[in-house]
């Protein structure tokens, strides 16, 4: 979707309300512009007063954006922790249901490490 300037969108009205004998399609036309767009605008410019353009959406919420810190306190308390681990803590804590996918970017987004353990180190090198 092309989102056009408000100075565009400024000089249509402008002009529209200078030249009454042009048709909607001659308008749109003579801007570049589809003559949906110039009755949308000319619909916005009458119900408010205004041509600019509506804001762009925000997308969707993190949903662990308000529990950082409880996700700080977890980790600092158990550092070796696995994804698994801090996933079903942070859901016993909360109440929210997570995926490992959407924990692991949560830490990454905060610059979190897991660190390993010294023994679970050496128990990943010693062969059986």
């Amino acid at each position: 979707m092309i989102q056009y300037s408000d100075d565009l969108r400024e000089r249509i009205i402008f002009f529209f309300e200078n030249h009454p004998d042009y048709t909607p399609q001659e308008i749109a036309d003579e801007f570049g512009a589809s003559r949906s767009f110039f009755e949308k605008l000319l619909q916005r410019w009458r119900a408010t007063g205004s041509s600019a353009a509506l804001p762009r959406g925000g997308g969707q919420q993190r949903i662990l954006e308000d529990h950082e810190q409880k996700i700080r306190e977890l980790i600092a308390a158990q550092p070796d922790a696995t994804l698994d681990e801090l996933r079903e803590r942070i859901e016993s804590s909360t109440k929210l249901s997570v995926s490992a996918a959407t924990l692991c970017r949560a830490l990454q987004r905060q610059g979190l490490v897991r660190k390993k353990s010294l023994i679970s180190q050496l128990s990943s090198t010693v062969e059986k």
